[in-house]
């Protein structure tokens, strides 16, 4: 029997979910580094490599394409770096410690510091109602993860005394800031520094 011929790519391809994903990718990378409102259409139809009518057809408008960063990519984002991490940690002290070095070896392997993605975006943002309902939500189910490790530990007979929620406000706050001041310096010092305190702030 002879083999059928491999059929001749025709450098077309139709694949909205690739794009829109695309389109995802390069929003997420300009909004959270060179700013959203720095950004236009014309800037991100350029990186994405996508006509209008493409991005059109999957977000109607640029915050539509903003609101689907937040809840698809920066979201994402959080529950990878962060809230998974603790709760498979074997402490909360541990789990933050882990976290800040995976994130720092990360920042040092690419040379560059971006910046907290949800950080850098809820500045900008905030005083938008639609942005800042869901980025508080997302701030808040990451201190839910760390306090419910630390609550965790508690029930163990592990960790000092502090409250859970408290404890768990001020590591994402110390983390927000020593990004910021990372990326000012870009320099991962602040997040190493950082790390050290809330590793003696957490066994107290």
């Amino acid at each position: 029997m002879k083999k059928k011929p491999a059929p001749v790519a025709t450098g077309r391809t139709n694949d909205p979910d690739g794009l829109r994903q695309r389109l995802l990718d390069t929003a997420f990378e300009a909004f959270t580094t060179r700013g959203y409102a720095s950004t236009s259409m014309q800037d991100l139809r350029e990186l994405a490599g996508a006509t209008g009518g493409a991005l059109a057809h999957h977000f109607a408008s640029k915050k539509a394409l903003g609101l689907a960063v937040v809840h698809e990519r920066v979201a994402v984002a959080i529950e990878e770096s962060w809230m998974a991490p603790m709760r498979t940690a074997p402490d909360a002290s541990r789990g933050v410690q882990r976290v800040f070095g995976g994130i720092i070896a990360g920042l040092e392997d690419r040379g560059r510091v971006n910046g907290c993605p949800l950080n850098n975006l809820a500045v900008e943002l905030s005083g938008e109602e639609e942005f800042r309902v869901p980025m508080a939500a997302l701030f808040d189910a990451w201190r839910k993860a760390i306090a419910d490790k630390i609550r965790d530990d508690r029930k163990a007979g592990r960790g000092g005394t502090a409250s859970p929620q408290a404890l768990a406000t001020l590591v994402v706050a110390t983390y927000s800031g020593a990004m910021a001041m990372a990326r000012a310096a870009q320099s991962a010092q602040p997040l190493r520094v950082c790390a050290q305190q809330l590793k003696q702030v957490m066994a107290a």
